[in-house]
């Protein structure tokens, strides 16, 4: 195996990946709240360090990872991830557990991925977008459980008609997809339970 395959993993992995897993948890608590992350890894592009981190802490062998066309073309990020995590690659959005997501603007319709069912929620699929920025984009109002009144996030770049796509994700709890946003440095959360609307709405 390619040295670069095994290079790039967390330092300390049993600190790192907890740290990692409690800027989640705090990110998906609450809603729009920016987590600083330490210990990231260093992953190939165009695989990013705060996607490669959350695909570090939360994947494993029992969890289909599906990579957008601009990561899954990348010989080395495929390697790289099956080495550090051990999880199998989806064949298509609908198998998958976890999805990887290197051009947001360009992703297929979040209703694409698993959904989980009225039984099994947590069998639906959490996609991890690398944005470049939380706050470089079109503002976005978030209400629900963890925001006390309202939260603002305007990450970019997002998936086409991001807010109508949300509305119709909202309109399946508690089946749906979440969210991680990854940014360089931070990650955010948009659990299915948030409620996002245009900041002018």
């Amino acid at each position: 195996m390619h040295a670069s395959h095994i290079e790039g993993g967390f330092a300390e992995p049993m600190l790192d990946a907890q740290a990692a897993f409690r800027a989640v948890m705090d990110a998906m608590a609450r809603p729009g709240t920016a987590s600083t992350l330490a210990g990231t890894a260093t992953p190939p592009n165009p695989l990013t360090a705060t996607a490669a981190t959350v695909a570090l802490t939360l994947c494993d062998h029992d969890t289909p990872v599906w990579l957008d066309p601009a990561l899954k073309g990348s010989a080395a990020v495929t390697a790289w991830l099956g080495f550090h995590t051990g999880a199998p690659l989806a064949s298509t959005p609908a198998e998958a557990h976890f999805a990887l997501v290197a051009d947001p603007a360009a992703l297929i319709a979040l209703e694409n991925f698993a959904q989980g069912s009225q039984d099994y929620p947590d069998r639906s699929a959490t996609l991890i977008l690398q944005v470049e920025s939380l706050d470089g984009g079109a503002p976005l109002r978030l209400e629900g459980p963890g925001i006390e009144t309202a939260a603002r996030l305007a990450p970019t770049p997002m998936p086409r008609h991001f807010v109508e796509q949300w509305r119709q994700n909202s309109g399946r709890f508690p089946r749906g997809v979440d969210l991680v946003l990854a940014a360089p440095q931070a990650l955010a959360c948009l659990p299915r339970t948030t409620r996002i609307s245009t900041a002018e709405d």
